[in-house]
């Protein structure tokens, strides 16, 4: 699933290419991915300009002049940047068609993206609304962190998954940023010390930043918007290694169920 950094990098490779462009028309080859796309999305979008965009948790907001497209990737979804006149493949459900003679298309074979159109402020928007701070800026800091675990016996590493939370920290990136920090997956969140939690947020935030540096992670079929795989997954350091050494202290990786995803740790480096 695209989680942060592969939403990030899409946004990086998508801005150049949309930022300042005439929307001549948008297509629509499947009306019913996760959520319905709006049937009047065409005459919406024609002759508006796109004036900015930004990256909310995993949704990519795309300014115009009236309101913003709101894209999501679900599972399997990508952005390309095309021409216009490339046939569609299977599974591209979507086409945003610019007045320079390119497409922005959606790809996505399993149908859990979004694309959705909203006219107001689209912090205000349901799904939207209730999200966490943005693990990447100043409002993410440990003193933040401490104060939300305070009451919180979950497992640290479901902790840092709530989205209701932060936003952004998927599994893989859970996974070794807990490991950088020192710290088990399985850990009752209300036990870390201030220190610890100014430990993981910085964690959190290099291992998110090394990941966007190398364009995410590409465990599936995730291309970024120039059609490039991720890189990131050549870097981890627990993520399914289970059995394999640690790169630390040679201790085999450990590997458990939390909240129906698998976690991976080094029982020596992590306490």
């Amino acid at each position: 699933m695209p989680e942060l950094p592969e939403v990030e990098t899409t946004l990086r490779g998508l801005e150049p290419h949309l930022l300042g462009q005439c929307v001549a028309d948008a297509i629509i080859r499947t009306p019913h991915l996760r959520w319905a796309i709006p049937k009047q999305l065409p005459v919406i979008l024609r002759g508006q300009t796109i004036r900015a965009l930004h990256r909310r948790a995993k949704y990519l907001l795309i300014k115009c002049d009236n309101g913003t497209l709101i894209l999501h990737l679900g599972m399997s979804g990508s952005l390309r940047i095309l021409p216009a006149e490339t046939a569609a493949a299977p599974h591209e459900h979507f086409d945003l068609v610019l007045e320079n003679g390119m497409v922005m298309r959606l790809r996505d074979p399993r149908r859990f993206g979004a694309v959705l159109w909203h006219s107001g402020d689209p912090a205000l928007h349901p799904l939207l609304v209730k999200l966490g701070v943005e693990p990447l800026q100043q409002e993410f800091t440990g003193e933040y962190l401490y104060r939300a675990t305070r009451s919180r016996n979950a497992a640290i590493k479901l902790v840092i998954m709530d989205h209701h939370l932060v936003v952004g920290v998927g599994n893989i990136y859970a996974n070794e940023a807990l490991f950088h920090a020192s710290i088990r997956p399985q850990l009752a969140a209300s036990k870390l010390s201030k220190p610890r939690c100014a430990q993981l947020v910085q964690t959190i935030r290099a291992t998110l930043t090394q990941a966007i540096e190398l364009g995410g992670s590409s465990l599936r079929d995730f291309v970024g918007s120039d059609g490039n795989p991720g890189y990131f997954q050549q870097h981890y350091w627990v993520y399914g290694r289970a059995g394999e050494k640690c790169r630390t202290c040679d201790t085999g990786i450990k590997q458990i169920k939390q909240g129906q995803r698998s976690s991976f740790y080094c029982a020596v480096c992590q306490h």
